[in-house]
């Protein structure tokens, strides 16, 4: 499957980016909803590619190994990449991917939301509800990076 929209950083955005000796790129999106897995990970290794000759990248996203969150961890192990999971107590209920630092911040989803953004210098949202939007609109104010891609929810996986 080939993209019609090729994920790019805007040239005024790039020494944000590139000229660090570390990237921490924050990820998020749907988690228990079912989406198009296929075109999320598609998205998630063309976003990954333009970060490629970056020294150091680390993957943060919300420790579940649901969804957009687990297809990113998963692609950054195969590129040697850290992860980072962030979230609030509550994710201890959910199946968790083996990350290589976990940080947990409150009781409630979202009481993790201010820490987690403080962490990243990239936020990418592959769909997702109103907590991944929340994060977008609150990442924007603080002047970080973001791309979004809109994937439709499906009725079924």
């Amino acid at each position: 499957m080939q993209l019609v929209n090729q994920p790019s950083v805007e040239p005024e955005a790039q020494s944000q980016i590139f000229g660090k000796d570390r990237l921490r790129v924050g990820v998020v999106g749907y988690s228990a909803q079912a989406f198009n897995q296929e075109t999320a990970l598609l998205l998630l290794q063309e976003v990954f590619d333009l970060f490629e000759h970056v020294p150091n990248v680390e993957v943060i996203s919300g420790l579940t190994q649901l969804g957009v969150p687990a297809l990113a961890y998963e692609e950054a192990v195969k590129r040697g990449w850290r992860t980072v999971g962030v979230a609030c107590a509550q994710a201890f209920e959910y199946k968790c991917f083996p990350v290589d630092e976990v940080v947990i911040v409150g009781a409630n989803w979202g009481d993790e939301s201010s820490t987690f953004l403080s962490m990243v210098d990239v936020l990418v949202r592959i769909g997702g509800g109103r907590q991944s939007h929340q994060e977008v609109d609150m990442a924007r104010v603080q002047g970080k990076y973001v791309m979004e891609f809109e994937l439709p929810a499906s009725l079924s996986p």
